[in-house]
């Protein structure tokens, strides 16, 4: 048997992965509700997610898309939506090719050139933060206009707080970047061509909840785990009315939560509290606009903002006039401490600085992003005993098409064998 604790998309997909398997197994979720920071609802007779916007249309989600019956409720959005940085008060276009990048007044003839050096610059290096990285090879214009917020934005960090050999080096490895990130992109032909951004008609849940559906009895709601003991080689798994005899224990819940029922077996593991949250408020708004769209970034020169990002969702998925706004984050987190009243009449704003349009607010919601910045360094001692698994978005890569790929890979070593010997983080 084989216990994943955790309900959330990794422990899900998991349990998914597990079934198909033909491996023994109960997935256990704490809360009434799956899905964990995937989250939709109806606001104003209006679709919305207080967690992802979106995900990409990668060859595996299709085949799990088309295993677990939501190919019907697909939404695609447009190919050739562009995306923008604000900066200097505009929005200007982001460039994902070469011509684009020739062309572009997002960036000065200065930092362009600047950035064309950047073949002859050294190999990202693991003890320099992302921010230093991205300067010493890209030039500081590049870094603040471009490079910072799209990459510290998929973590709503502040890339100064990141160290590379914490987190970027392992998106370096996934793109096979060696020591060039502009050879990378000559060699993909001067143009980054990333899978189309879909969602689904009911909104982003709608995956979470097909997963649930297909896992049947052997997923349990409104079941927290207790304790997680041993017994003899193997555990059990506390619950209330009793234990759950074990084989492997699979624990995907957030950093906190691991921490806490994992420091007992394992000591080491009273670190995963040190880990830090960046909290962003979530802010959506019903808004009349020109704009056509994935949405923007806000430059990290531009730190007077709280609003560091708007995703587009009238042009993305056609749900009219509705943007989502992230205000905070690790750039701005004083913004968390604010009453939800402030944060909303921020949120309009700081919107129509940006966008010249007034707004109105449908919702506003705090949710919690795993930082991924220094205090990343307390993973380096924890061990984990035999039998004892993580997986989750703070213990390797985050974002939902890396949620797939690891819930595949825990479930192959799994039904292969269980490791004898202590792991390290």
């Amino acid at each position: 048997m084989i216990v994943v604790v955790g309900a959330g998309i990794t422990g899900l997909a998991l349990g998914w992965e597990l079934a198909h398997l033909g491996e023994e197994f109960v997935v256990l979720e704490a809360s009434g509700r799956v899905g964990g920071v995937i989250r939709s609802g109806e606001v104003d007779g209006r679709i919305l997610d207080w967690g992802p916007q979106r995900l990409r249309l990668t060859r595996k989600l299709t085949e799990l898309l088309k295993a677990t019956g939501l190919e019907g409720e697909l939404l695609t959005a447009p190919a050739d939506l562009p995306l923008y940085v604000f900066r200097d008060g505009r929005l200007r276009e982001v460039p994902f090719s070469i011509g684009a990048f020739a062309r572009t007044d997002a960036l000065s003839l200065r930092a362009k050139a600047r950035a064309v050096l950047e073949p002859l610059t050294g190999a990202a290096k693991a003890d320099e933060t992302v921010a230093q990285c991205f300067t010493r090879k890209l030039g500081r214009e590049f870094y603040e206009t471009l490079a910072g917020p799209l990459y510290g934005g998929l973590y709503a960090s502040d890339p100064a707080e990141m160290e590379v050999g914490l987190s970027l080096i392992h998106t370096l490895r996934e793109l096979r970047v060696g020591r060039s990130l502009g050879l990378r992109f000559l060699r993909s032909g001067g143009r980054l061509t990333p899978p189309p951004a879909c969602s689904f008609r009911a909104g982003m849940e709608a995956l979470p909840r097909a997963l649930a559906r297909g896992l049947g009895d052997r997923l349990r709601t409104s079941t927290p785990v207790r304790e997680i003991r041993r017994r003899g080689s193997g555990w059990s798994v506390q619950v209330d009315g009793g234990g759950i005899d074990a084989e492997a224990v699979v624990v995907t819940t957030p950093a906190p939560v691991a921490g806490s029922l994992l420091e007992g077996i394992a000591p080491s593991a009273a670190a995963l509290r040190q880990l830090r949250y960046n909290a962003l408020s979530v802010v959506h708004l019903h808004a009349q606009t020109p704009l056509r769209g994935m949405g923007f970034q806000v430059a990290l020169s531009e730190r007077r903002l709280a609003l560091r990002g708007v995703t587009f969702n009238d042009s993305l998925f056609g749900r009219r006039n509705l943007y989502t706004a992230y205000m905070g984050g690790g750039v701005r987190p004083e913004v968390a401490r604010m009453a939800e009243e402030e944060i909303a009449a921020l949120a309009v704003s700081e919107f129509r600085t940006c966008t010249g349009a007034d707004a109105r607010v449908l919702a506003v919601a705090p949710v919690r992003i795993p930082a991924w910045d220094m205090s990343w360094r307390s993973l380096g001692p924890v061990e984990l005993p035999p039998g004892i698994h993580v997986a989750a978005n703070w213990w390797s890569r985050p974002g939902l098409p890396g949620r797939l790929s690891e819930a595949q890979r825990t479930a192959a070593a799994l039904s292969r064998s269980s490791a004898s010997e202590p792991r390290r983080a």
